[in-house]
């Protein structure tokens, strides 16, 4: 019994000294945090000597005003091996000197190596205020009228005046293309100073001056009414008032229904037709002054193709439209994109076999348009059956090519003034009148 006792008093007196042994011998042996961690990053990289880091530079951000539509996957990447890592029954100051003299290696080549692709120094990543120079201004303004949908509505509103029933007059076609511009770029900018927050989510509009701030929202506002009011005084003083207030309409139903409604119902495709049927009545109005069953028609032909031309074009944005908040059929109601896109194109056969019987052109008209609408309705179809991405860019660009086509086989088939004086029926006389024009 006096033995046990000894060995657990002696035992109890050591435990310190041994847990102070320990300590020493976990110093010596040097078991610690860092060596753990060393040890696993030379497994690592003994088990896969292929491991290597990728350093994606950041793109360019200053992209051609011209080019919005440029492809960004084609970045260039920067790829560095990591050297292995020395045996184990090194000691640990050499493994640590040496592990110190490789990373500051890497890390002087890693600068020496990225410097030069990247192209950028530290001030060139800060925010700057963007200056804006006079030479870019022309070019900035046409992006922000989008000066190529422009010169889309002002030539429906040309082909518009050419196919009303009355002798050319070049001082009023000048006029009424000049007004109806200026009141599209009006519309057009002021529906960029409302969509900022929007179109700054889209890869097809994050490029526009006012989201990327090459002018101020005050000088966006004052370009629209420096067009929209000239515009408007234009067509109503120049012209006759009826045009005037179509194009005051227009730019009205243009900013203040369709652009709030494209975030909050399909309507807004409807309403956007109606916005584009405008134009061609504005120039037969420019011209005879009054609204026939003429102006009626083209009206309708325009509506009519937005849809198979704006739903594929939709389509191949489904992803950009619902990233921007946008309430579009090609995202919400896909096939009512496609069906509806198929109709339309259809309707095309019976507007161009509906204009004879107006008087308007002759019967030739829909015979010679009808392969051309058989085509798009063809495409039309694909569409409605493939519902991909190919049939819906052959569609847009079919409709490319397909209204121009379409408005100068009409014009070509449109039936002269002598023909109408014939038959009496040319707008604001009778056919006496015109018989006395004849009369020598």
């Amino acid at each position: 019994g006096l033995f046990v006792w000894h060995l657990r008093n002696t035992g109890v007196r050591q435990i310190p000294c041994r847990f102070v042994h320990l300590y020493h011998v976990a110093n010596d042996r040097l078991i610690t945090f860092q060596y753990f961690n060393f040890l696993k990053r030379m497994y690592v990289t003994q088990c896969n000597k292929d491991l290597s880091q990728r350093a994606k530079p950041k793109s360019d951000s200053i992209v051609s005003p011209f080019r919005e539509l440029q492809q960004l996957d084609q970045e260039k990447k920067v790829v560095h091996k990591i050297s292995p890592v020395s045996p184990v029954h090194q000691s640990w100051s050499e493994m640590s000197s040496r592990t110190e003299l490789r990373e500051m290696k890497s890390a002087a080549e890693t600068e020496d190596s990225v410097t030069p692709v990247g192209a950028e120094s530290k001030e060139d990543r800060q925010w700057k205020e963007m200056k804006l120079r006079l030479d870019d201004l022309p070019g900035i303004l046409a992006r922000l009228s989008k000066i190529k949908l422009t010169a889309l509505v002002v030539s429906t509103a040309s082909a518009g005046f050419a196919m009303a029933p009355v002798p050319f007059e070049l001082t009023c076609f000048l006029l009424a293309s000049l007004g109806t511009g200026l009141a599209s770029c009006a519309a057009n900018s002021i529906n960029q100073f409302f969509e900022v927050p929007f179109d700054s989510n889209m890869n097809r509009t994050k490029n526009r001056p006012l989201v990327r701030g090459q002018i101020s929202p005050l000088l966006a506002v004052c370009f629209a009414a420096s067009c929209g009011i000239p515009g408007i005084a234009l067509l109503t003083l120049g012209v006759n008032p009826l045009t005037g207030a179509l194009g005051a309409f227009n730019i009205f139903l243009y900013t203040c229904c369709y652009t709030p409604l494209k975030r909050m119902s399909i309507a807004n495709t409807w309403v956007g037709a109606v916005v584009g049927a405008i134009p061609p009545i504005m120039g037969w109005t420019a011209a005879t002054g009054s609204l026939d069953a003429g102006a009626l028609l083209l009206g309708g032909i325009l509506y009519s193709w937005q849809f198979p031309h704006f739903n594929a074009l939709s389509w191949g944005l489904r992803e950009d439209y619902s990233r921007g908040g946008y309430c579009m059929m090609s995202v919400t109601h896909p096939g009512l994109c496609r069906r509806v896109a198929l109709r339309h194109c259809l309707a095309l056969i019976g507007l161009s076999t509906v204009a004879p019987v107006l008087d308007i052109t002759t019967w030739t008209f829909p015979v010679i348009s009808l392969p051309i609408n058989l085509y798009i309705s063809y495409l039309g179809f694909r569409f409605y059956r493939d519902a991909d991405r190919s049939s819906s860019r052959k569609l847009f660009f079919c409709s490319l090519w397909h209204l121009p086509m379409l408005l100068l086989v009409m014009f070509t088939c449109k039936k002269s003034v002598l023909e109408k004086e014939d038959k009496g029926d040319l707008p604001g006389g009778s056919h006496e009148t015109s018989v006395e024009i004849r009369l020598p």
